[in-house]
């Protein structure tokens, strides 16, 4: 049963939350399931759909396509939108927790709520990509459609945003599917999956509206709908619909920057192409870079830092002198930078910005970093003026296309966090006509979505003035799966904002690569201890801070990069298992009746070691079911053995998706070896783990095949060979009758996972 909490905040911990808002609200989801709120914190206008406020809708731009239908994009509140439906940005449990389904099911009453769980409960989880419609409770429309986007780690990959745009497709065709079905007349969508499920905004808003043109573009038959609207509450995300919107529906419309000045004077056809966005002007310019007399030259070099690789580095190198390069060998990184003196250059410092080839893991996401960091070190150096050639676009293998729009989202995310003034100049070089077209026309879509949005803001209504008054005291809104999710979160967040040292204990840290190593490094700099140590089985980090906010501050990035492990160990599982069972991967935690045989059997076992079982969830997950059945064929294993593992709450749902992995459940002493752990009772797993002193405990049952086994031992990696031929080992191995240790996940089924108190 879902459950609530309010956290209230005071000293330390505000200024905590508002500096690491988006970390702490990933890190309560991950290891919590808990969807967070934040009330009474000014995040100074910070744009976030999860703290949702109403806003009087405005319509900025519109086309009507040749089947009659409108579509359009609007800066509104769906929870106080007149139109015959609104689309809900759903999970597939149809669980309205956060963010917009949170605002939503809020206005339209506890019906929202209860018909979604009455569905699930009948028809069971939703897939992506499926969309259902139900009355809209108190909302004032008629119906809401939920509809499931893909859901995406939190730093996607390029490939994994590729994989998930069929997904938000047929979301999408999905949402005009009920359309047409209901009859409806106007629909609103929001942008799906760009908020809580990490698809990157300008990419989810490119396939949206192009999924709506496609849709409609020649529809012929069956229902049309009067109006499509594309709606939005935060002023980033309806830009870049605007955006999106006029690439997509107007290309022919869509002239150079030289085309346009052409048209009203000759001497204009000279003029740099410019455009105003907030406090900073971007001015694109053909010349060489080493020329320019900017505060800051952006150098792209390569990773072996010579300079002498590379036209653009080549250039700068030659105008300004050994001497860099020299300083280049003992100069240490800021990020994917190196900042060095300018030498004979006519500038005061040059960034040396790191880039990586487009084929590898990442790489978009370093070059848009890149750009972001370089004007962030720009602005704390006090810095009015900075030059950027076009990274990427020579032996790294980026289009022309994709360096000037990760160039100019990156300047526009710039300048929604600052507010100084600055001059930024794309420099390229004077015969590179194709890459200077390239910027050209991203400015030019930057113009057109600047001139659609020449008005006064809108007048905010605050949500508390139509829903009655609620206290404006800073807390954090927890809403949870269970009593017990929001409880553990609780009390993690007491220690996190009440003391200044805190050791976290994950095997997980075991997957750190030279980057999480490289920010923990960065975290020792500060006023803060931080060891990381391995000791029996168990990967430690002990974290002591001068002060309490320091501590928090390191302890929510470590998290945070334990989180990111967690979400890519999932998505790579997901795929692996997708691969090998050729079944589409879905888990489904279904909750057991207290007066059920499957729940009263239980009870003896567990109250024998002094603990009451709340909840039993039974795990359904085909596409496990399918790859435990193959190992069952190829061990030859006729029957399994019922055993459990103990686990901390935030490994419930990754065991229920992707399996079993030893990370999840290192024993005490893992004296038989280095694989997964199970215990044959609730008494041995209590032995096994006894690191476990929270007040919640969760055991994982599940069905292991254990084969042809042998005494273990410590240090074993792989069951020891059966008898001289080292190629054939044996299935498992055990540490006596009451603990069996396997090596490979799929030779272990989750079945149930029984939530327990301590008595």
């Amino acid at each position: 049963m879902a459950s609530k909490l309010d956290f209230p905040l005071q000293g330390s911990s505000v200024h905590i939350v508002k500096k690491f808002r988006v970390a702490l609200s990933d890190i309560l989801n991950t290891k919590f399931g808990c969807v967070a709120t934040f009330d009474g914190v000014d995040f100074e206008n910070e744009p976030n759909i999860a703290n949702h406020k109403a806003v009087v809708p405005e319509k900025r731009v519109s086309v009507t396509l040749p089947s009659g239908v409108q579509v359009s994009v609007w800066k509104g509140d769906l929870t106080s939108l007149s139109v015959d439906a609104v689309v809900n940005a759903a999970n597939i449990r149809l669980e309205h927790f956060g963010g917009l389904a949170s605002a939503l099911s809020s206005a339209g009453g506890p019906k929202i709520q209860r018909e979604s769980n009455d569905y699930v409960f009948r028809h069971g989880n939703l897939k992506t990509g499926d969309a259902v419609i139900f009355d809209a409770g108190s909302l004032p429309c008629k119906k809401i459609i939920h509809a499931v986007g893909p859901e995406l780690p939190h730093h996607p990959s390029w490939n994994e945003v590729s994989l998930a745009e069929p997904e938000l497709q047929k979301a999408i065709e999905s949402i005009l599917d009920r359309v047409k079905e209901h009859h409806l007349s106007t629909v609103a969508i929001p942008a799906i999956s760009s908020g809580l499920f990490n698809y990157p905004r300008p990419d989810c808003v490119n396939t949206i509206v192009s999924s709506v043109k496609k849709y409609y573009e020649y529809f012929q038959h069956g229902h049309r709908p009067k109006e499509i609207l594309l709606v939005n509450n935060d002023e980033p995300t309806v830009k870049e619909i605007e955006r999106a919107f006029h690439g997509i529906f107007a290309p022919s419309t869509m002239m150079t920057y030289s085309q346009a000045t052409a048209k009203n004077t000759r001497s204009a056809t000279k003029a740099s192409p410019t455009i105003q966005i907030g406090n900073v002007r971007v001015t694109l310019r053909k010349d060489k870079i080493e020329e320019q007399q900017t505060d800051v030259i952006v150098n792209t070099a390569s990773q072996n830092k010579n300079l002498s690789e590379g036209q653009i580095s080549a250039a700068i190198l030659m105008k300004a002198g050994n001497g860099m390069q020299k300083e280049m060998h003992s100069a240490k990184s800021k990020g994917h930078i190196i900042t060095t003196k300018p030498y004979k250059l006519n500038c005061k410092e040059v960034y040396h910005t790191f880039c990586i080839s487009k084929g590898q893991h990442t790489a978009h996401q370093i070059l848009f970093s890149s750009v972001n960091d370089c004007l962030d070190m720009a602005v704390a150096s006090h810095y009015k003026s900075i030059a950027f050639p076009a990274i990427g676009t020579g032996n790294l293998g980026f289009s022309k296309k994709e360096v000037a729009r990760m160039m100019m989202d990156a300047v526009y995310n710039f300048t929604q966090n600052h507010q100084k003034k600055m001059d930024v100049y794309f420099i390229i070089f004077p015969s590179d006509h194709d890459t200077f077209q390239a910027f050209e026309e991203q400015i030019k879509i930057c113009q057109q979505n600047a001139s659609h949005s020449s008005f006064a803001p809108a007048a905010a209504v605050d949500r508390r003035d139509i829903h009655g008054s609620r206290g404006s005291t800073p807390n954090i809104s927890l809403c949870g799966p269970s009593r017990e999710s929001t409880a553990e979160a609780e009390k993690w967040l007491t220690d996190l904002f009440t003391f200044s040292s805190s050791d976290i204990h994950n095997n997980l840290i075991l997957h750190w690569g030279e980057e999480e190593h490289q920010q923990l490094s960065r975290l020792t700099e500060r006023r803060v201890s931080i060891e990381e140590f391995f000791t029996q089985g168990h990967a430690c980090i002990s974290i002591k801070g001068v002060s309490i906010e320091e501590a928090a501050d390191a302890l929510l990035q470590v998290e945070a990069m334990l989180c990111d492990i967690q979400k890519e160990l999932i998505s790579e599982g997901e795929r692996e298992i997708r691969m090998l069972s050729d079944t589409k991967v879905s888990a489904e935690r279904l909750t057991v009746d207290d007066s059920s045989l499957e729940f009263s059997g239980r009870l003896s076992a567990f109250k024998s070691q002094n603990l009451r079982i709340l909840k039993v969830e039974k795990v359904k997950n085909p596409a496990l079911q399918v790859l435990f059945d193959l190992k069952k064929n190829q061990l030859r294993c006729s029957t399994s053995k019922t055993m459990f593992q103990c686990i901390p709450a935030q490994f419930c749902e990754m065991i229920s998706r992707i399996g079993f992995h030893a990370e999840c459940a290192p024993p005490e002493d893992p004296a038989y070896g280095e694989g997964i752990y199970f215990a044959r009772t609730v008494k041995k797993a209590m032995d096994l783990w006894k690191l476990k002193k929270d007040k919640y405990l969760y055991f994982v049952e599940a069905e292991v095949l254990m084969g042809n086994s042998t005494p273990g031992k410590r240090g074993l990696i792989l069951p020891p060979p059966v008898g001289s031929d080292p190629g054939v080992i044996y299935d498992s191995v055990t540490g006596g009758g009451d603990t069996s240790v396997v090596f490979s996940g799929y030779q272990a089924l989750p079945t149930y996972i029984i939530t327990c108190k301590r008595v």
